[in-house]
């Protein structure tokens, strides 16, 4: 994958991982757009990053998704990668407890049907570019999950099993697809503090071009990482240590 010369979209671009690669992108030399649902949150991030260009667009509904890739195609024809980066992270009531089954529906728009149907829509032009890239950002709980956030980290398996898929049907285009699998990072995500314990979202972002300037298609950081090439036994014991420390 070219890592500059680009016109990329990240979604949840605005904070985070999402700005964090965003700043990194742009200072390579590519052309950079953010997209998120809060204006001021994007206009504080172009502040930061003058040469952003940014999209209010909301990724959780079909009608969003069908807007956002037709601005962002029609306003930066060159678009040429895709970083699915927007995601919410609910910490629901245990599932022996009644549930609200529309804040289930709102993780999985926005974590699954989301990047599925950006890079869907994307993929055609995708294909007249040439090079052209797209970037799923799952977690670690994609392969070993906490209990306690069962949407969330069916989710996030579910694009790991998605980027794969997809690698393989785009393997003989020039269109490259990447996961990058984070542990937990110091971000908003889920609500303020409530990742101050993670990894630090600079070091993290830092990792995350190193392994790409080498060609990893499938990496995380850190714990992640760990969990990411463990065999079945290994899993197992993470899983009962996370869940026995639910952190």
């Amino acid at each position: 994958m070219n890592m500059t010369g680009n016109t990329i979209l990240i979604t949840g671009g605005a904070s985070g991982i999402g700005l964090a690669l965003a700043k990194r992108f742009s200072a390579r030399g590519n052309s950079v757009i953010i997209a998120g649902r809060r204006a001021e949150a994007l206009a504080d991030a172009k502040r930061s990053v003058p040469a952003l260009h940014t999209l209010v667009a909301d990724v959780s509904t079909e009608a969003g998704r069908i807007a956002l890739a037709e601005t962002a195609l029609a306003q930066f024809p060159a678009l040429n990668m895709l970083v699915n980066n927007a995601g919410v992270q609910k910490r629901p009531a245990p599932l022996t407890q009644t549930q609200d089954w529309s804040a289930h529906k709102a993780e999985i728009a926005t974590n699954l049907e989301a990047p599925m149907h950006l890079s869907m829509l994307m993929i055609p032009h995708f294909l007249k570019a040439p090079s052209a890239a797209i970037i799923n950002i799952t977690s670690g709980l994609a392969f070993v999950p906490i209990a306690f956030m069962p949407t969330y980290c069916l989710t996030k398996a579910a694009i790991h099993s998605f980027s794969q898929t997809l690698r393989h049907q785009l393997r003989e285009t020039q269109i490259g697809v990447i996961e990058i699998a984070p542990p937990a990072v110091n971000t908003d995500l889920g609500g303020p503090g409530l990742h101050t314990f993670g990894a630090d979202v600079d070091a993290f972002a830092d990792h995350c071009f190193v392994m790409m300037d080498k060609g990893a298609v499938e990496f995380g950081y850190e714990s992640s990482e760990t969990r990411r090439v463990a065999g079945f036994q290994e899993r197992e014991q993470a899983f009962a240590q996370m869940n026995t420390a639910r952190i």
